[in-house]
């Protein structure tokens, strides 16, 4: 071992406390001062910690030079065959030995020694710690303009928004985390928005979330950076959707079955009133507003129990309160009153038209109201069946309770064993 590193040069028995993993694709220019400043870092801890670590480059198909350059320099190479930054990430995390992991680019853009304090962090019980770049320093030249002041500040506001997570720079590169948190996450992005799916994840499993002040520099590999921004912007806001039901199913849902229920109500109070006021057109829109809003509904539901039973997501009290009255059953039942409601309704309909000598009759009200039910009881019928699939074929929806929250002391005897916590050397 290499005191003056802080890196592991013995057999894979040795016991690895920090694991620092850098994606590469042909990094051979810059991966020198990258993997320089790591074992700067890991000479520090152990320095300070007594930790000991090693350096992981996780090649995803580099043509250059990068492996041999890696592996003159000490670090141990992992090859990684399928392309993406996620991918990169996560089979150089498959093969990290530490119950630390620190990631960070190998185009030299980070300084390493700014993961020194994320990994105090960490043995001070947080399971996730952040570089900020703008609480920290980023040198002239090291960021465009529309990243800086647009794509990052737009992106990570509504990452705070939808998922209260409470962090400055959501796309910070250099970042650390526990082993046993990795688990908990269950990443699976494969590309740029891999790091907006590490937050998400634990802002939504309550994972103990830090931030430290992180120095951006003009990276060194000498040609134009893999990122995209456009494309890579769109990834990671597709992936903020996808993650929060709440706002792409919940709120449409509120607000289509709200604005369809309101419209039907006025037009039954002001039956009589002006021509116009509220005429059959609205009353259509109206009923096609509520199906919209159920169907929505039904989307919420199972989305966040996909992420319950994905192990990303707690279920939270209102979703277990309400699993315990909702199942396959109480869903038929109501499905089958609506739509027994709406052909009752309807016959109604037909019986009073045939009264009129099957002539025009003033108001749509009474049938849009009918095939409503007959669409709304049609989509919970449908819908329970989907739940109760999603919830591994099971009629209750809810099948395990929500993960009790463990202290730092307990998380660090899952990730360490006996051995949690070492004491500076």
């Amino acid at each position: 071992m290499s005191e003056k590193s802080g890196i592991s040069s013995a057999g894979p028995g040795n016991a690895i406390d920090v694991s620092i993993v850098m994606p590469c694709l042909d990094e051979a220019r810059a991966l020198p001062a990258a993997i320089a400043t790591a074992q700067a870092a890991l000479a520090l801890l152990r320095q300070r910690h007594g930790l000991v670590g090693e350096i992981l480059i996780a090649d995803n198909g580099s043509t250059d030079a990068s492996r041999e350059i890696a592996e003159r320099l000490g670090a141990r190479v992992v090859p990684v065959a399928e392309r993406g930054y996620g991918t990169a990430l996560m089979g150089g995390f498959a093969a990290a030995r530490g119950r630390y992991l620190v990631m960070g680019d190998a185009d030299g853009s980070y300084d390493f020694r700014d993961a020194v304090a994320m990994v105090e962090s960490l043995r001070a019980g947080a399971d996730l710690c952040l570089g900020s770049r703008f609480r920290g320093a980023i040198a002239r030249g090291a960021m465009p303009w529309k990243n800086r002041y647009i794509g990052n500040p737009v992106l990570t506001g509504i990452l705070n928004l939808l998922f209260r997570a409470g962090v400055s720079d959501a796309h910070c590169g250099i970042r650390a985390l526990t082993k046993g948190c990795l688990k908990r996450l269950r990443l699976n992005g494969t590309g740029m928005e891999f790091a907006s799916e590490m937050i998400i994840k634990a802002a939504l499993k309550g994972e103990r979330i830090a931030e430290v002040p992180a120095r951006l520099s003009p990276d060194l590999r000498g040609r134009p950076p893999h990122l995209r921004p456009w494309r890579d912007g769109w990834r990671h806001l597709r992936f903020l959707l996808m993650l929060s039901p709440a706002w792409l199913f919940a709120l449409p849902a509120l607000l289509l079955a709200g604005g369809g229920l309101a419209l039907l109500i006025l037009a039954a109070l002001t039956r009589g009133a002006a021509p116009g006021f509220i005429g059959n057109y609205w009353i259509i829109l109206a009923g096609a507003m509520l199906g919209l809003g159920h169907n929505a509904a039904l989307l919420a539901v199972a989305a966040q129990l996909y992420g319950v039973r994905e192990g990303y997501r707690t279920a939270g009290r209102g979703l277990a309160r309400l699993s315990r009255i909702v199942s396959l059953e109480t869903m038929l039942a109501a499905g089958l009153a609506a739509v027994l409601a709406g052909l009752t309704l309807l016959g109604l309909v037909v019986g009073y038209w045939s009264l009129q000598g099957f002539g025009p009759i003033g108001s749509v009200l009474p049938a849009v109201l009918g095939t409503s039910l007959l669409v709304i009881g049609t989509q919970n019928a449908l819908g329970g069946f989907l739940l109760a699939v999603l919830n591994g074929n099971e009629a209750a929806f809810l099948r395990r309770p929500s993960e009790p929250r463990r202290e730092p002391a307990a998380i660090a005897a899952e990730e360490a064993g006996s051995d949690a916590q070492r004491p500076a050397a």
